[in-house]
């Protein structure tokens, strides 16, 4: 079975339910799991066996306790997360940030839409990057 599970950080309960909105009608088996934190979310991908690891983060710049930048750099330092995609999105269109972010390892920083259709083709690009792993 192809199996594609999006390890979503993010505070935001509107943009999670968007996003998760989006994901649902390009493809319902999409597992999206959201956290509200950046020690919530690196405390449960570590607490992962490596058979079950995300096919796709996506990261919210401006998350509490661990902003998207600083999971990153974490993440960058374990061979473990390499062959995960990585992406950042944020309100903020800061070179600096995007910058920064793609050279810990995210392999695009894409700014929130305000609109739906946005969101829609954002999760679209988003899933370009998603793994499709076998179980």
């Amino acid at each position: 079975m192809n199996v594609r599970t999006i390890y979503l950080a993010e505070d935001d309960i509107d943009d999670q339910e968007f996003l998760q909105d989006a994901f649902e009608q390009i493809d319902p088996s999409i597992n999206l799991v959201c956290f509200s934190s950046g020690l919530k979310f690196m405390r449960s991908l570590e607490d992962l066996s490596d058979q079950i690891l995300p096919s796709l983060i996506v990261l919210d710049y401006n998350i509490p306790e661990l902003n998207g930048e600083e999971i990153l750099q974490q993440l960058k330092g374990s061979l473990r997360y390499n062959d995960i995609p990585k992406i950042v999105w944020s309100t903020s269109d800061s070179h600096l940030y995007r910058e920064n972010c793609l050279s810990f390892g995210a392999m695009a920083y894409l700014v929130k839409p305000s609109s739906i259709n946005g969101i829609i083709e954002i999760a679209r690009e988003m899933l370009r990057y998603c793994q499709v792993k076998q179980n």
